[in-house]
């Protein structure tokens, strides 16, 4: 069984994103290539990962 998580976008640094794990007892964040984030991500963007693949919440 695959577990979800959910993160939002801390910052953007050229190609990557760091992102951190909401509702996690620690505050690491996660370092994501952007090629494999929704293309209309920003700062503060909150994120949903399931089954291998990101998807913007709204």
């Amino acid at each position: 069984m695959m577990k979800a998580f959910d993160y939002v976008v801390e910052s953007i640094e050229g190609d990557y994103a760091n992102l951190r794990q909401l509702g996690a007892e620690s505050d690491e964040l996660k370092l994501v290539a952007r090629a494999l984030l929704p293309d209309a991500i920003m700062e503060g963007t909150k994120l949903h990962y399931e089954y291998m693949e990101y998807s913007i919440v709204e």
